[in-house]
């Protein structure tokens, strides 16, 4: 059974708190926000019956059934009530405010009763595409069907003539419908996600962009204002392919506020307002739509990344296995006949006549199966070089940042920043590139998790490239973390020296073992600012 509950919620989310909270308290701490929003939203309204072109106070109300639950459908009644009455001070009948709030309070309890049905699997985390298609879905239908019976109620009390209905239909399905596509994905997103999107320079430029399409719309000519609007799709398209679905709903809560505002700087007249709120409606669904897709893409690469990683990792455990059978197999032969050979010799010389000539042959014999056994190691050690080298020629640059853009979302993700210093003019690198990536992805790896151990939240990885004196190319991984542990820093390119739970213990002994195979060394560092780890290559003009 698909649960509605504090059970439900992962913790230390921000939803989380407002389980802790209890119902009546949450409740009243709604209908202030209701109020405050709906008065503040209280624009261009169709006198007297109060309909706006934007009503936030309806996605509001779908966020805060979404999630917490079926139970706090009652305050969907309450509010419409005593914001109209009382807040707005409506010119109605008091049985018109009644019936007006058992219509809004049933049409959106009902929309988000069915959104919360088990069967229907709506996951109110937005992750995937189909819960937001859901919610567009079932809002549309929502807000039409509410429209048209509160209207209906206006109109049998004679609040709106016949000829208006039409146009207050919808005006009030447009401004619940935007209040719906803009805030409850906004609310939904921010309140299940551990984290939002960083601040960052591009953030800032996405800002800086929508503020000059507001400019540019309603700053300059009137004639072309509408056609004009169509400069929004810009920055909305970009925060969404850019940062997603959680950037792009921040982007259309504050796109939709500029909005409303810049129209009411601008003296937009009433009767034009609700076409430029129909455009916003297209806006939202176009950058939701494209949020939505980028989100499950990089889902989806997440997921494929991480059966990647899955597969190697039971490909390097079973090929240890048999390897480890092997040389159990191999080893275990030589030690059998050192041991027969000692005991050999020991016999020979325990005789009361000492046989010097079987005893020296024993001990040939068992230096022989000693060398045997010390070949199986070499062949282990070179087992580990990972086999046949294809040395070329390419860019150290290129390598870099092959590197990085495999272990970019995972750095994103963890919210760990990473860059690259490459030194100017850097000449060709003579190397493998496919165990060199791998050696820097390794390291980055081992970084990021070092800096997320330690608890930082400004973690930042430097991926350096330099040339030293003797022309070779220094290739650096560098963190801000904790550092190595000095009870294990000499040891740590030992292989099967590991501080991790679930570690091998190879992954620096590997990336030694290719270093030197290219006619480099590892090196580390380890201070109390982080740790370095660096590697040398050679470059073409060594190798004439």
């Amino acid at each position: 059974m698909y649960e509605w509950s504090q059970e439900a919620t992962a913790r230390k989310l921000p939803v989380s708190a407002l389980f802790s909270r209890g119902h009546v308290a949450t409740g009243i701490a709604f209908l202030v926000v209701y109020a405050l929003i709906d008065w503040v939203s209280y624009i261009s309204p169709i006198a007297p019956i109060g309909v706006t072109p934007w009503n936030p106070a309806t996605g509001l109300a779908f966020a805060l059934v979404l999630l917490l639950g079926r139970e706090y459908i009652p305050w969907l009644f309450i509010a419409p009530l005593l914001v109209n009455a009382l807040v707005l001070d409506l010119p109605m009948p008091v049985i018109v405010h009644v019936l007006g709030a058992i219509i809004v309070g049933a049409g959106y309890g009902a929309a988000t009763y069915i959104l919360t049905m088990p069967r229907l699997e709506f996951d109110r985390t937005l992750s995937m595409k189909r819960s937001l298609m859901l919610l567009i879905g079932t809002a549309a239908i929502s807000t039409g069907v509410v429209a048209v019976a509160y209207v209906g109620l206006l109109a049998s009390f004679g609040l709106v003539t016949p000829a208006d209905m039409t146009t207050a239909t919808i005006q009030l399905w447009i401004g619940d419908m935007i209040g719906v596509t803009v805030l409850t994905p906004f609310l939904l997103i921010a309140l299940t996600r551990r984290r939002m999107i960083v601040p960052s320079l591009e953030l800032a430029a996405v800002v800086i962009a929508l503020l000059l399409t507001l400019a540019a719309v309603f700053g300059l000519s009137d004639t072309f204002r509408v056609k004009q609007f169509y400069l929004f799709f810009l920055p909305v398209m970009w925060t969404a392919v850019r940062f997603g679905l959680e950037g792009v709903t921040a982007g259309l809560v504050l796109t939709q506020v500029g909005l409303m505002a810049a129209m009411q700087y601008a003296g937009v007249l009433d009767s034009e307002v609700t076409a430029y709120q129909a455009l916003m409606i297209v806006l939202s669904l176009t950058g939701l739509t494209i949020g939505a897709v980028v989100n499950e893409q990089l889902r989806t690469q997440a997921q494929l990344r991480h059966n990647q990683d899955a597969l190697e990792r039971a490909a390097r455990l079973d090929t240890m296995g048999a390897f480890a059978a092997v040389l159990a197999h191999e080893i275990n032969q030589p030690l059998t006949a050192i041991s027969n050979y000692t005991r050999l010799a020991k016999m020979a010389v325990e005789k009361k006549l000492p046989d010097i000539e079987a005893a020296r042959q024993a001990a040939g014999h068992a230096v022989a199966q000693v060398d045997r056994a010390a070949d199986v190691v070499r062949k282990l050690r070179d087992y580990i070089r990972l086999g046949h080298n294809e040395m070329v020629a390419q860019s150290s640059a290129d390598l870099i940042r092959e590197a990085i853009s495999h272990c970019r979302f995972e750095m994103q993700a963890n919210r760990v920043e990473i860059e690259t210093r490459i030194a100017k003019n850097l000449p060709l690198v003579v190397c493998d590139g496919l165990q060199i990536q791998q050696v820097l992805i390794n390291l980055i790896r081992n970084a990021a998790e070092s800096v997320l151990a330690s608890g930082r939240t400004d973690g930042r990885i430097a991926v350096e490239a330099d040339l030293t004196d003797t022309n070779r190319v220094i290739v650096t991984v560098r963190d801000n973390g904790p550092g190595f542990d000095p009870d294990i820093l000499e040891r740590a390119l030992a292989p099967f020296i590991t501080t991790k739970r679930e570690g091998l213990g190879l992954g620096l002994a590997l990336a030694r073992s290719t270093a030197e195979t290219h006619g480099g060394q590892l090196l580390i560092e380890s201070t109390g600012g982080g740790a370095a780890v660096s590697f040398t290559l050679p470059t073409t003009s060594i190798e004439k």
